[in-house]
């Protein structure tokens, strides 16, 4: 097929063999201990699977296959998808084959678009999004090959047949949902002579003159890739998948799991939030009048978007990379000096105020403010770009997990009852 098949095909018997030597040696070692407040609690910092195509350090931020993402920052999504799989990046040859993979599966069937044309005109382009991925889902490879007998072994090679199908698709998918959605004209066709994340801007149709929004999408789909295997969209894909449920189905359930508020909608309510700064002073305001608004809305009951993560206890280094693009690339633009401004301010805040246990910013801090720059000001959209680079790290996850023969997740829940007489 190509050769990131070809090296998989060479990884895969060691990575298995890995795997049985852990849980053979080591297979009654604990890793995790679960207290109530945790199953009461989201399961928060619970270890309970393995995840190898990246981690998140609470002092480091994103770590993919043992790379920060600070030290990568300059690769395309190509290559992050392919060093999510195996662990290299490609070289020349190997990327220059699976772009090729990607161009030549590009195409979205017309019936695609017709079911997408027959949707409500205010459909969430999520919704749209998600849609348009399970109307293809009868085109599954896997699906045909398990329903034929393929061995249990082979698995994860339809599986990344489908993946690469799918990523392959996105880009097209998303910008002529973008097009319908928000009434921008016909579709646009992808250009050949350029990349994945490339071809995406320049389908959106939105001008760039300069070819920096192109820039700001190859950063954009390669730095949202993927954040360990527990956050709520890689996990809702990963459960999905572990039924043997095909790319197609399953990345839609993470996908579902990322338009919500408290996951992928994030990067709106930052934006909004900054837009609110600048709508307040009329302009850029100092840093002491930033600070006693910050203060006002603290003591509203309210939290600052954008700020404390989950995990980290650093400044998310998505973040840190969006400024550094933004810092390069944008001048004299009032929303992006309100973000620069609120860095300054926002962690000294949170720290006085001692609620916090991550003052630091996350990436959804950032994010909009770039995309409102080049002119994606339609927030419902924001999702939708997360949605096409996450997915990569669902494809890898899962071709990784059948490759290993994962078995499907099924966790052992116990009800009140049992915690008041058992802890």
């Amino acid at each position: 097929m190509g050769q990131l098949q070809d090296t998989l095909r060479q990884q895969i018997p060691g990575l298995q063999s890995r795997a049985k030597e852990l849980i053979s040696e080591k297979g009654s070692a604990v890793i995790s201990e679960v207290t109530v407040s945790q199953a009461y609690g989201g399961m928060r910092g619970v270890r309970g699977f393995v995840c190898d195509t990246s981690s998140v350090s609470a002092d480091t931020g994103l770590i993919i296959r043992g790379k920060p993402l600070l030290d990568i920052i300059d690769i395309l999504p190509e290559e992050v998808f392919y060093l999510l799989l195996t662990g290299e990046l490609p070289d020349e040859s190997a990327l220059n084959d699976l772009s090729s993979q990607l161009r030549d599966k590009q195409a979205i069937p017309d019936y695609v678009w017709d079911v997408l044309s027959a949707m409500p005109k205010d459909s969430h382009p999520m919704t749209m999004l998600t849609t348009g991925i399970l109307v293809m889902q009868e085109a599954s490879e896997f699906k045909k090959q398990f329903n034929a007998g393929i061995k249990k072994s082979e698995y994860w090679e339809p599986i990344l047949f489908d993946g690469i199908s799918l990523i392959a698709r996105l880009p097209a998918l998303a910008a002529g949902i973008y097009r319908m959605r928000f009434e921008k004209g016909e579709r646009i066709e992808p250009n050949p002579d350029l990349d994945w994340a490339s071809n995406f801007a320049y389908m959106t149709g939105l001008d760039d003159p300069n070819g920096d929004f192109q820039k700001l999408m190859r950063l954009y789909l390669m730095v949202h890739c993927d954040h360990e295997g527990g956050n709520v969209s890689a996990f809702a894909a990963h459960t999905v998948a572990s039924a043997l449920s095909d790319p197609y189905y399953a990345v839609v359930s993470g996908l579902n799991g990322l338009a919500g508020p408290l996951h992928g909608l994030a990067n709106q309510e930052c934006l909004k939030f900054v837009l609110g700064v600048k709508n307040h002073f009329s302009n850029v305001p100092a840093k002491d009048d930033i600070a006693q608004y910050c203060w006002d809305w603290l003591n509203s009951g309210r939290v600052v978007p954008g700020y404390g993560h989950a995990v980290l206890r650093c400044p998310d280094p998505r973040f840190v990379a969006f400024v550094d693009f933004g810092k390069n690339h944008i001048k004299n633009d009032d929303v992006f000096s309100i973000v620069e401004l609120l860095y300054e301010v926002v962690p000294g805040v949170l720290q006085e105020q001692g609620k916090a246990k991550n003052p630091w910013p996350n990436v959804d801090a950032a994010s909009g403010s770039l995309l409102y720059h080049y002119g994606l000001k339609e927030f419902k959209f924001y999702t939708v770009l997360f949605s096409i680079s996450r997915a990569m790290g669902m494809v890898a996850q899962m071709v990784i997990n059948r490759a290993l023969g994962v078995p499907i997740t099924r966790p052992k829940s116990v009800t009140t009852d049992w915690l008041e007489e058992n802890t």
